[in-house]
């Protein structure tokens, strides 16, 4: 039985949604896609637009996940400060893990925890406001508030 669907987020263009209950720690998904460098990825980037979406993942390594470029459903998990899945890296691959236990329907979320380089312009923190909602949310979609 399929455990998630893709369709229509009220917080961002499309989010994935359980389908059935998904206990506490089960592993949901890998996150698919093009392992790239980072230099390579933002100049394919740059050649298109995705309607606000990057679906890059980096790696621990240096390296990153171009989900746009042979990605799988896993991109299109959005963010939240207060996530009921977890991103984690093993051996070069990304998965995504229950928190807590999920509720059918439920959106599935990551702490996107982004990183931006240093010195940060209120134009480019402007960027990564977040619209997750919850009671905790720290505004934006950075590892750290601003």
């Amino acid at each position: 039985m399929k455990r998630f669907v893709v369709c229509r987020s009220p917080i961002h263009g499309r989010g994935v949604f359980a389908l059935r209950p998904i206990p506490a720690g089960e592993r949901i998904v890998e996150y698919k896609g093009l392992v790239t460098s980072w230099s390579e990825a933002a100049h394919y980037c740059a050649q298109r637009a995705e309607d606000g979406h990057t679906f890059l993942f980096g790696l621990a390594d240096g390296r990153v996940i171009d989900g746009a470029r042979g990605g799988n459903s896993a991109r299109w998990f959005n963010h939240a400060c207060v996530a009921n899945c977890s991103a984690v890296e093993e051996a070069g691959r990304v998965y995504f893990d229950a928190n807590r236990a999920i509720k059918p329907s439920e959106e599935l979320f990551i702490d996107y925890a982004l990183e931006l380089p240093k010195p940060r312009t209120r134009k480019s923190v402007a960027a990564y406001r977040c619209y997750c909602g919850v009671k905790r949310c720290r505004g934006t979609m950075l590892g750290s508030a601003p």
